[in-house]
């Protein structure tokens, strides 16, 4: 028996078609150059999005336990008033350091690779910038973008959104979302309710088998004998 009709995969979404006109690629590059200069990764992970991970770690930490208990179905009447950060306060007093830490440690492995995919990044915006607007629409941009107004705020245009200043609001938003998180999970549950329910290994079909075996690049005889595994624990 093969996959029913609803198992088949999604079609892929119509590719944009590039723009090739040279005036309206070559005022894009030179919007991207002022928007989104060489090394806006760097800069964005090193002192930027490394301290709105903290801030948002920090948030996090000093919601109550009552509203992060929601989330995964423990009754929060049974929890009293205590924070997160105040028991990790018991188990690790060195919690906080560890995950600043942490953090900046990831931040510093993921600038190179961020910068190598840069490139790729300010071509893709070169496009997205050349099929929006016109020639002139640009020129118009650039032209404000030259002046020393233009340049100051062209230069932090993808990083003000980070900013300490609009951080502080969003981190408002965190509780509010953590208090209606359990509402919106039912929500999702009733959305979701007419779907088919995921179905296990033993309900696939021959050919189904085969072809997740292939995929795992594994034989049918491992995939069969992992599976079984599983079933016995």
């Amino acid at each position: 028996m093969d996959a029913p009709a609803w198992a088949a995969e999604p079609a892929a979404p119509a590719a944009a078609t590039p723009v090739t006109d040279p005036a309206r690629i070559a005022a894009a590059r030179q919007t991207v150059d002022y928007v989104f200069p060489a090394g806006t990764y760097a800069r964005l992970m090193n002192g930027t999005l490394d301290k709105m991970m903290d801030s948002i770690m920090d948030s996090t930490m000093k919601m109550p336990l009552r509203q992060l208990a929601g989330l995964s179905g423990v009754d929060p009447g049974k929890l009293g008033p205590a924070s997160l950060a105040e028991i990790m306060e018991i188990y690790d007093p060195a919690f906080k350091q560890r995950m600043q830490i942490s953090t900046r440690t990831m931040m510093s492995e993921m600038i190179p690779l961020m910068t190598q995919v840069e490139p790729d990044v300010r071509a893709g915006l070169t496009q997205a910038y050349a099929g929006k607007y016109t020639a002139a629409q640009l020129d118009e941009l650039n032209t404000f973008f030259a002046t020393p107004t233009g340049k100051a705020y062209a230069a932090d245009s993808y990083l003000i959104m980070m900013s300490p200043e609009v951080m502080e609001k969003m981190q408002a938003f965190a509780p509010k979302l953590m208090e209606q998180m359990p509402s919106i999970v039912e929500k999702v549950k009733a959305a979701s309710a007419g779907l088919p329910a995921p179905r296990s290994y033993a309900e696939l079909s021959k050919s189904e088998k085969a072809r997740l075996a292939k995929l795992l690049g594994i034989s049918e005889t491992e995939l069969e004998k992992s599976e079984k595994a599983k079933a016995a624990q």
